[in-house]
């Protein structure tokens, strides 16, 4: 996005959060397709992915002065776009697992299953167990390897020096990478 664009964006959320409805309107719809472009990357299947993008967007509209200007507008976007289809991928598994066996759909056959779809599961998996055992690993590792960031942008958006970033990048990948080969 051009600096202009960039800046275009701002004024919006400027008079939005002055009570603007129209700057509001502009301001989402402009942001829309980073946000569902986010969320697919991380989820496997288009409704699950909507879901989530229409959940961020509400988020944004929210949360909207919470954004202090640290880094870029576009990157504290891609943050709770990213968020957002994690969260919408854990509320997915909890109400799958809370359901009873009788309920359970018969078993999925492998000549049909993308394998892209099992493998984005596969990765969300390795990626809720980082959050368990290691949560300052997973927003540098989501943000640069699922939401395009670069390093200087994730050191902005976590408040974190640059070293820091990379060393948990490093880390968080090894630990997902480790998860993912133990499925094979």
């Amino acid at each position: 996005m051009s600096a202009e664009q960039e800046s275009e964006l701002l004024e919006w959320r400027r008079r939005a959060l002055e009570g603007d409805a129209d700057a509001m309107d502009r301001l989402l719809a402009a942001v829309t397709p980073l946000v569902q472009r986010r969320c697919s990357a991380v989820l496997p299947h288009r409704a699950d992915a909507e879901e989530a993008a229409q959940d961020a967007l509400l988020s944004l509209a929210r949360n909207l002065g919470s954004w202090a200007g640290r880094g870029s507008f576009l990157g504290w976007v891609s943050v709770i776009a990213s968020n957002s289809a994690r969260g919408t991928y854990r509320s997915l598994r909890r109400r799958f697992n809370e359901r009873s066996s009788d309920e359970l759909p018969e078993p999925v056959d492998p000549r049909t299953t993308s394998v892209i779809a099992g493998s984005r599961l596969d990765l969300l998996d390795a990626l809720e167990e980082l959050q368990r055992q290691h949560p300052e690993l997973v927003d540098p590792v989501v943000l640069r390897d699922l939401s395009g960031l670069s390093y200087a942008e994730i050191a902005e958006q976590t408040a974190a020096p640059l070293g820091t970033v990379k060393a948990r990048i490093h880390d968080g990948r090894r630990f997902v990478r480790e998860r993912l080969i133990a499925r094979l």
